[in-house]
């Protein structure tokens, strides 16, 4: 290796600095600007305050929870999944969080590297809104249960339920029942691939049991599925929604099959 470390060093170090600048915003609050960025091109929202002791707070006063909330429903970040997700950023980048608000406290002579961890942190907080996009499988059902508890009421919803007249029930779950008004209506989510061969299959049964049932397929993306399994899918049966954002579709879908009683 021809690299010579120091002059590596030295130009990182010249580099990194040119990014970072303190400016006074007042007496009590000075502006820290980052090369840290939100995917829609606005900068993170970074201060430093002085604190007793001689302690500095490194924080981002609660605007990065507000510029989410714009697009996302942040309570969210405290249920499920991304609740789980959220509480181990935090422990992992030593960042506390109050009312919104992240924020490290520091001694000066840690400044550097604390930077370096709320951005970290900020950026992997941002990050948990693409699983509203992307919706990893385990969002995905949570969502799912959330929607359909929203229109058909909690107690009318059977999670994971056995046709039990077939063969080996419990390697055929459906993911929702809910009573129907000529027919119980079975609801599958299908996040990926492999969730829609195994619905088809499940379906296959059904019918081959004579199974008096009306379904639902629900999607994360439909446009992902691959188009043979999608048709080996329709061939099965089944109303189908595209995504969990058709949300009035999914209204109007139910309400057609079940029972208001």
């Amino acid at each position: 290796m021809n690299l010579n470390i120091n002059n590596l060093e030295n130009k990182l170090c010249s580099s990194l600095c040119a990014d970072i600048k303190v400016q006074k915003k007042n007496d009590k609050l000075l502006i820290l600007e980052t090369p840290f960025y939100f995917a829609d091109g606005d900068p993170y929202q970074l201060y430093l305050k002085e604190m007793p002791g001689g302690v500095i707070r490194l924080t981002d006063m609660g605007h990065t929870m507000m510029h989410l909330s714009y697009d996302n429903d942040i309570e969210k970040f405290n249920e499920g999944t991304r609740g789980k997700i959220f509480e181990q950023i935090k422990s992992e980048t030593s960042v506390q969080e109050s009312n919104g608000e992240f924020y490290i406290d520091t001694a000066i002579e840690n400044l550097g590297s604390n930077i370096f961890k709320i951005g970290q942190a900020l950026t992997k907080i941002n990050d948990l809104t693409f699983l509203n996009r992307i919706r990893a499988e385990s969002t995905f059902y949570e969502d799912l249960q959330e929607q359909l508890f929203r229109i058909v009421g909690e107690d009318k919803v059977q999670k994971t339920y056995y046709y039990e007249d077939i063969e080996n029930s419990s390697d055929y779950p459906i993911d929702f029942k809910i009573e129907g008004k000529d027919a119980p209506l079975f609801l599958f989510g299908i996040p990926g691939r492999d969730k829609a061969r195994l619905t088809t299959i499940i379906l296959e049964r059904l019918l081959r049991a004579n199974a008096n049932f009306d379904s639902l397929l629900i999607f994360a993306d439909q446009s992902l599925i691959p188009k043979s399994d999608l048709a080996r899918l329709s061939n099965a049966g089944g109303e189908m929604i595209a995504s969990l954002d058709a949300e009035v579709d999914l209204v109007r879908k139910i309400n057609r099959k079940i029972s208001l009683n």
